[in-house]
């Protein structure tokens, strides 16, 4: 991987998503572009794993756009249900499902599940290439232990932030400020890990 610090394409259009990514890699020197901007349509996610469907996006951005691209895959994985909604949690309810719907049937599952045994976890693995062809993509991988709460709360976020409680914090992902979210979450952890390799790499200068 030999590109320098410029723009990379973000294989994603959810403006959550964007805001987040541009806020946790703003000290790399990168400009984070989402692909929405150039007309891109989202690749299908057909990946049995998050690093599978991460890598798709990623290569599908960059051969789409001849820029780096960055891409993740991010999940909820709940123990009481076997590890599900896991890589089809943006489509649990659904193709065309949105968060709320994804919500409810997520609640509904847990119905007569109790509280300490609601533990479930965010995953988010970054994927980051420099060419479509790359053969040694950068992955990393961020965790975030929680469990589903019994009702949504609050409105920042989203996804199922409004139901994944952090019992450090006492809140829900949707109830935490944005830096304080980016300090703690799945994707704070993955981006950390990314921006040492970049940096090992020469992709980014040290800040």
């Amino acid at each position: 991987m030999t590109a320098p610090p410029g723009r990379w394409v973000l294989a994603s259009g959810n403006r959550g998503k964007v805001r987040e990514f541009r806020a946790l890699l703003a000290d790399t020197g990168l400009s984070i572009v989402p692909q929405s901007e150039f007309g891109l349509a989202c690749a299908a996610e057909t990946g049995a794993s998050f690093v599978e469907n991460a890598l798709i996006k990623a290569r599908h951005a960059a051969a789409s756009t001849g820029l780096p691209a960055i891409a993740d895959d991010s999940g909820l994985s709940v123990d009481a249900l076997d590890g599900a909604p896991g890589v089809r949690s943006a489509r649990y309810a659904g193709p065309a499902a949105d968060a709320d719907a994804n919500i409810a049937l997520l609640l509904e599952a847990l119905r007569d599940t109790a509280e300490f045994e609601r533990t479930a976890r965010f995953h988010c693995v970054i994927v980051a290439l420099t060419r479509a062809d790359e053969p040694a993509p950068l992955i990393a991988h961020g965790e975030w232990l929680g469990r589903i709460a019994l009702r949504p709360s609050g409105s920042g976020g989203f996804g199922y932030d409004p139901v994944f409680y952090d019992p450090s914090l006492g809140a829900t992902a949707a109830d935490l400020a944005p830096d304080t979210k980016n300090s703690v979450s799945h994707r704070s952890r993955a981006a950390h890990l990314l921006k040492t390799t970049l940096l090992s790499r020469g992709l980014i200068a040290r800040a």
